[in-house]
């Protein structure tokens, strides 16, 4: 009986950090319209590269965070947007492509559009849109859980 018990906590305690690393529900910009018309909510688009580590510790960190999962997921439609995707994209009535700078490097046209704060884009950057495609605000840097729920909250106030 024992080494049923030992057996069984062991492996909960092992399954435990898989439970609290659940992750937001995320969208691409061609299904925006479609969710609108199902619930019209603002918008939250993380912007990142695969090279900057702030993000990648934001995606590990702040969009894993348990309150932050459910406050996507409940109220917003999140979108998460490689600066350096190759892909077109149509979002708003408008077509958005790569643009090279050099070899191998670029920034796509939409990251430029939506991240860009006195002609520069940084990542990462948050971006928050209304249900009419208005950026709201862009936040420009590495956000913790808590602070992240601060920003929506404060965003939410404001719009109202």
């Amino acid at each position: 009986m024992k080494i049923n018990i030992v057996t069984i906590i062991i492996l909960i305690t092992g399954l435990l950090p898989l439970a609290s690393h659940s992750q937001a529900k995320s969208y691409t910009f061609e299904q925006l319209d479609s969710l609108q018309t199902i619930e019209r909510r603002k918008v939250i688009v993380f912007i990142h590269t695969d090279w900057c580590r702030y993000c990648q510790a934001m995606k590990k960190t702040t969009f894993k965070a348990k309150e932050v999962v459910k406050m996507l997921d409940e109220h917003y439609w999140f979108i998460q947007l490689n600066a350096e995707e190759k892909r077109t994209i149509q979002f708003n009535g408008q077509v958005y492509n790569f643009k090279p700078t050099g070899n191998n490097i670029g920034i796509h046209g939409l990251a430029e559009q939506l991240g860009s704060k006195d002609g520069k884009v940084s990542f990462p950057t948050v971006c928050i849109i209304s249900p009419d495609y208005n950026v709201l605000i862009r936040y420009d840097q590495f956000i913790s859980a808590p602070n992240f729920l601060k920003l929506i909250k404060d965003i939410n106030e404001f719009s109202r």
